[in-house]
C-alpha cells in the first residue's frame, strides 16, 4: 500500500499551544500518539510519502523517530524539516527526498509538493467517465485561514464553466487535497482514503457555514 501524510511536526511543542492547538499535554504525548497511529496503520512493506514538515527535532531525535516508524519512507521537503542537511542524519531511511514529485497511483497522476499549487500539471485531465485523472496533494497551510482561502479558490474554480478544445462545455476540474495530519487523526491515508476524507470534511464545513457555526477565519 502507498500512504500520504503532511505536517506531523514531531518534537514541535508549539503545535499544542498555537496554530494547530492539538491539545496534547506535552510534546512527548503528541509524539507517542502519532507514532502509535502511524504504526497501527502502516506495515513494513508499505510506502509512506511525507508531504513535508516531518520533524522539528535535531538529527539525533529524528534518527530515533525514523527507527520507530514502520514502512518505506519518502519525503517531500518542507520548510520546517530542519534536520535535513545535518551530517549525522540517517539518510538511509528515505527512499528519496525531493522538493517536488509527480507519480502514478492506480492510474491516476499525483502531484506532490509541500506548498499548494493552484494551477497544477494535469489539472484538466479527466477519464472517459469524467473522473479526475490528476490530484494535487499538499501540506504547509495546516487548518488556517490560508486553507479557507484555498477552499474558496477551489470552489470558485469548480463552478467556472469553460468550453474545452473539443467544444465540450464543462466545469474546470480542481482536485487539491490538503493531507494535513490532523484531518486524518494523524494516520497516513491512501489516495482513495484522502479523497473520501477531504470530501467529508468539506461537506461538514459547508454545513457548519450554513448553520452559522463556522467562519472564514
Amino acid at each position: 500500500m502507498r500512504y500520504y501524510i503532511a505536517d506531523l511536526h514531531f518534537f514541535h511543542a508549539a503545535m499544542n499551544d498555537c496554530m494547530d492547538h492539538r491539545g496534547f499535554g506535552s510534546v512527548e504525548e503528541m509524539n507517542e500518539y502519532m507514532v502509535a497511529k502511524w504504526n497501527g496503520k502502516v506495515r513494513n512493506r508499505d510506502d509512506v510519502i511525507i508531504i513535508g514538515d516531518l520533524s522539528w527535532g535535531s538529527a539525533k531525535d529524528t534518527n530515533m523517530l525514523l527507527g520507530r516508524l514502520n514502512g518505506r519512507l519518502y519525503l517531500i521537503q518542507g520548510n520546517h524539516d530542519r534536520f535535513l542537511g545535518k551530517k549525522d542524519l540517517d539518510m538511509s531511511r528515505f527512499g528519496w527526498i525531493k522538493p517536488y514529485e509527480e507519480l502514478y497511483d492506480n492510474k491516476r497522476k499525483v502531484v506532490l509538493c509541500h506548498y499548494p499549487i493552484m494551477c497544477y500539471n494535469g489539472q484538466y485531465r479527466l477519464d472517459d467517465q469524467g473522473a479526475p485523472k490528476t490530484y494535487m496533494l499538499y501540506g504547509h497551510v495546516h487548518d488556517t485561514q490560508d486553507q479557507r482561502l484555498l477552499e474558496q479558490f477551489q470552489e470558485m474554480t469548480r463552478n467556472t464553466v469553460i468550453t474545452d478544445a473539443k467544444g465540450n462545455v464543462r466545469h474546470i476540474p480542481c482536485n487539491m487535497i490538503n493531507c494535513f495530519c490532523k484531518y486524518s487523526d494523524y494516520e497516513p491515508l491512501t489516495l482513495d482514503e484522502w479523497i473520501v476524507c477531504d470530501s467529508r470534511r468539506r461537506a461538514e464545513h459547508t454545513v457548519a457555514q450554513q448553520t452559522g457555526k463556522a467562519s472564514l477565519f
